[in-house]
């Protein structure tokens, strides 16, 4: 399909709401071209926490165990008017007046199955995002695309990470081999070839926890959602023989393609973790936050040393981990002499990066263009990423864009 690209700029709205289930990001942000030929400029971020109420139900809805279809599909719709709000009140604070003609929105996570499962005599793949686009376009009126991993997943990919794609066109250097690292939830990175010489497959893949242990240790051990800036771990004593236990796990040793989220890496296994301090004596808070710090540390730089075949020049880390001091501390330590930075020095808000990320996934759907990357999800072919949904007016940015 040949792209529909804009001769005019587009003002776009990016909205995520991560694996840590700490809030929604929005950005704001206008774009311009496609793929390799695409410009940023503007970016806004604002972000709005999740109320606790929120945060509750949708730790229940995401373990089976727990999990209620009423309180699923009613949280279904009630997340899209909190994204609606969220939009609202980052445009109302904007220093720019002009309208959003469009949003992009990944939507929560509760549910991810990246390998196949028996399901009424079939293998089946799946992955569930709530928060209605559909509701959200009417509640907005602007075109809404979301529901962006199905459509890799169709092809027999596992539909994540989603990130590669926006790490390839806005991150990718002529002369340097790049390693962008996203430190939310859960921690993923992209390797960018240059885009001079090599110009190879990327890699990508989510090499295990980021916030998501820590912050529900800070829950246990603290009373409050996370460690902020890593204040008490750095005070503690890390448990290394229980990081390397936990890092001869499956997934851990697990070859890429590979996705994962709070399924693996839940309440469930942060219990897991604290009984294996226990056993070896190790009780104190600090030093059990220490340990996740470590494991997310490793884990990262373990998934690199093992599937990455070529060293990269620079390290480009994102997301809420990077306010976590001690946790930046030890990437850096653990890839010297390979310079860890973050993606602020490259022009964009950390916390804004996935936000941004499903505002150009919306443009470049209204474009035509493929934005799966089958060398990182192990689908069978370039797919168009997303579901567009209709404001009442039905009217679209550009209308040759669905031709």
């Amino acid at each position: 399909m040949a792209p529909h690209t804009s001769a005019r700029p587009r003002r776009i709205a990016g909205v995520m709401s991560g694996t840590s289930l700490d809030g929604i990001d929005v950005a704001l942000v206008t774009l311009t071209g496609s793929g390799r030929m695409l410009e940023l400029s503007g970016i806004e971020h604002s972000s709005q926490p999740y109320p606790d109420a929120i945060r509750e139900a949708l730790l229940r809805v995401s373990q089976p165990e727990t999990s209620s279809v009423l309180e699923l599909s009613q949280l279904n719709v009630r997340l899209a008017h909190l994204y609606a709000e969220a939009i609202r009140h980052a445009m109302q604070r904007s220093a720019d007046a002009s309208p959003v003609e469009l949003v992009g929105i990944h939507g929560q996570t509760v549910h991810h199955v990246p390998e196949p499962v028996e399901c009424c005599g079939q293998l089946t793949r799946s992955t569930l995002q709530i928060g209605d686009p559909s509701t959200l376009a009417n509640l907005l009126n602007v075109a809404v695309v979301g529901d962006f991993r199905m459509a890799d997943m169709a092809l027999g990919g596992q539909g994540a990470p989603l990130v590669p794609y926006f790490d390839l066109v806005a991150l990718s250097s002529p002369t340097e081999r790049r390693l962008a690292l996203n430190l939310g939830g859960i921690a993923n990175f992209t390797v960018l070839p240059t885009t001079g010489g090599d110009r190879g497959k990327p890699t990508a893949m989510d090499t295990g926890p980021a916030n998501m242990v820590a912050d529900a240790l800070s829950e246990r051990y603290l009373g409050r959602r996370y460690d902020e800036g890593g204040s008490v771990a750095a005070t503690g004593r890390a448990n290394v023989e229980v990081v390397k236990r936990l890092l001869e796990g499956p997934y851990f040793q697990q070859a890429p393609p590979k996705s994962t989220g709070r399924e693996q890496f839940g309440r469930q296994f942060a219990g897991h973790l604290v009984e294996l301090l226990g056993a070896s004596g190790t009780s104190a808070g600090a030093d059990a936050l220490a340990t996740a710090v470590e494991l997310t540390a490793r884990s990262v730089v373990l998934a690199y040393n093992r599937f990455v075949p070529e060293p990269v020049n620079r390290v480009i880390a994102s997301g809420g981990g990077t306010r976590n001091a001690f946790l930046m501390r030890r990437l850096g330590e653990l890839f010297a002499p390979v310079p860890v930075e973050t993606i602020d020095d490259h022009g964009i808000p950390s916390q804004a990066k996935e936000a941004v990320c499903f505002a150009v996934l919306a443009h470049e759907f209204l474009n035509g263009a493929p934005t799966n990357v089958p060398a990182v999800t192990g689908a069978s072919a370039y797919t168009r990423l997303g579901k567009l949904c209709l404001p009442p007016n039905g009217a679209l940015p550009w209308q040759e864009a669905i031709r």
